[in-house]
């Protein structure tokens, strides 16, 4: 039992540091975007990547770990590769919406790794299968809004 709970454990914090990336990235989204709306769609992602993180962070709690308020570094990287190609070739808001769907795509595939992990208890399975959910969604607006600044 005590070796499933730490698998667990180490799958929330796995799936924390990809839901703390997504925090960042929004709220970088915020910052760059030059369009009203886009941009309060991105402080709604923040928020709602918020919620997620502190979701999980409670389960991971109960489970007897620490809170997981890091990110992954792939992120900090690619974060920081997007700042300097933004000096060099400024960014548009195709290039923001093509950046979040990019992080999107890790966001899904690490809550498809969470969920590979059969050691999960059942309410946790089914936060992390809710918030999988919403990412899909999220994704699918994302993309749509990026064809349409093509």
């Amino acid at each position: 039992m005590a070796t499933e709970t730490n698998n667990s454990i180490d799958t929330l914090q796995e799936l924390l540091l990809f839901v703390n990336d997504r925090i960042e990235g929004y709220k970088r989204a915020v910052e760059e975007t030059k369009d009203h709306e886009l941009q309060g769609y991105y402080k709604q992602l923040v928020s709602q990547s918020q919620q997620f993180s502190k979701d999980l962070n409670s389960h991971l709690r109960k489970l007897g770990g620490e809170p997981e308020t890091g990110t992954t570094i792939k992120g900090k990287f690619y974060r920081g590769w997007m700042d300097a190609k933004a000096l060099i070739t400024g960014s548009d808001e195709k290039a923001i919406l093509g950046s979040n769907v990019y992080g999107e795509e890790w966001a899904l595939k690490a809550y498809q790794d969470a969920l590979d992990d059969k050691t999960l208890p059942a309410a946790i399975r089914t936060a992390v299968e809710r918030q999988l959910h919403i990412s899909e969604k999220t994704y699918r607006k994302l993309k749509k809004l990026e064809h349409s600044h093509s």
